[in-house]
């Protein structure tokens, strides 16, 4: 993979993009604490990178398939570039420091489904499956890095110095994709962004193969999520010595694992049928935070649940054969949209349950869910079963033009 040049210059702009933007929100929550007081408010511009992912999936993403990839994502991160200078300048009140972020964001889904178009393009056969392992585990380490990095600067040069440094990531994306990732023609053109991106997602989701390939993506990871929204609380429970972010670690950490062991080390065809297994796995560890474990046994469980996320590799090969190529952009954009609102909806639901009961019961609700939710979509988690159905979908995708 990293020997393709496109495939690397692709994959270092896709890092250095989002350790900018951890750093960005991370140095937002604290300038708007710092200007309000306001801790709701500075959770807010957290909030502010999940909206318009949202938003935009259901409005523009028609725009990941009429613009050319190379160009959609070097405009994006100029974009991001004089948003971000804009903010390290001071002049903005609160909400239009909100504001901003958020109206910038919208085409963040649209740039992300261009990249993610680009790699069947780059990376054949199996190839493609280890790449988007790769981009996986490259978001969780670049987070990790970002909030370190963020910290950093925060201490070193004040916020406004950090989001210039921010600045400087965003020039360095560009440069790398500009430079490293040859331009490629759109794939469709149609007249009436808003329209063409509800026609075609409604055609997508219409689709049986596609809509149960999307539902097996979103729901049994993104009800897990549901438990590491009140890990934080959990972790407070557990008294002195207890920290939040060793918690948060293990879910990383467990993550990060599966995606190596099971992309790197298991055949694509078993990997294939290991996903509906793998899926499960991600709830069942979970039931026994109803025990109120300790700290260690509380990471162990974490670990184990989050390496069960490589179930989405048993998937990657699938979604891609389902969609029509011409539309791969917008698909791939709806099934970033998806996850990302599940993900917010999942702890935002589980957030609302912690306050009548305890974390740890909430935290074995997510497990029971996200286990019902992988039963319930067993038939198309299984390849066997999707292959056999795929009959069913070859209508909607010959409307999808």
């Amino acid at each position: 993979m990293l020997a393709v040049p496109e495939f690397r210059a692709l994959f270092a702009g896709f890092g250095v993009f989002l350790v900018g933007e951890t750093v960005k929100m991370l140095v937002l929550a604290v300038l708007l604490y710092e200007r309000t007081g306001s801790a709701p408010l500075a959770a807010l511009a957290y909030v502010v990178g999940f909206l318009p992912h949202a938003v935009g999936g259901v409005l523009l993403l028609s725009l990941a398939d009429r613009w050319r990839p190379r160009a959609l994502m070097v405009g994006y991160d100029l974009l991001r570039l004089a948003s971000v200078a804009l903010l390290a300048l001071g002049v903005l009140p609160p909400a239009g420091m909100l504001g901003l972020v958020f109206a910038v964001g919208l085409l963040a889904p649209v740039s992300s489904a261009a990249r993610n178009s680009l790699l069947p393009e780059l990376l054949a056969g199996d190839g493609y499956v280890l790449g988007r392992s790769l981009f996986t585990v490259a978001a969780g380490a670049t987070q990790v890095l970002g909030f370190a990095l963020g910290g950093l600067l925060l201490g070193l040069v004040g916020p406004y110095g950090a989001l210039w440094l921010t600045v400087l990531t965003c020039a360095v994306s560009a440069l790398l994709v500009r430079y490293g990732v040859a331009e490629r023609p759109h794939r469709a053109v149609a007249h009436g962004v808003v329209r063409q991106t509800w026609r075609v997602n409604r055609l997508l989701l219409r689709d049986r193969r596609v809509r149960g390939l999307l539902l097996g993506h979103w729901l049994p990871g993104s009800l897990l999520v549901g438990a590491e929204g009140v890990i934080v609380p959990y972790a407070d429970g557990l008294g002195p010595g207890a920290s939040a972010g060793v918690l948060f670690a293990a879910s990383a950490f467990g993550m990060l694992v599966g995606d190596l062991v099971v992309g790197r080390w298991v055949a694509p065809a078993r990997r294939e049928r290991l996903a509906p297994w793998l899926a499960l796995l991600l709830g069942a560890p979970m039931l026994g935070f109803a025990a109120g474990p300790g700290l260690i046994a509380a990471v162990v469980l974490f670990g184990v649940a989050t390496f069960g996320f490589a179930f989405q590799l048993g998937l990657a090969r699938r979604f891609l054969a389902a969609v029509p190529e011409q539309r791969r952009g917008q698909a791939f954009g709806l099934l970033t949209t998806g996850l990302m609102t599940a993900q917010g909806l999942s702890a935002g639901l589980a957030g609302l349950l912690a306050e009548w009961l305890a974390p740890g019961r909430v935290m074995a609700l997510a497990g029971v869910a996200s286990m019902a939710a992988t039963l319930l979509l067993w038939r198309w988690l299984r390849p066997e079963r999707a292959e056999r159905t795929a009959d069913g979908g070859n209508c909607a995708h010959s409307q999808i033009s």
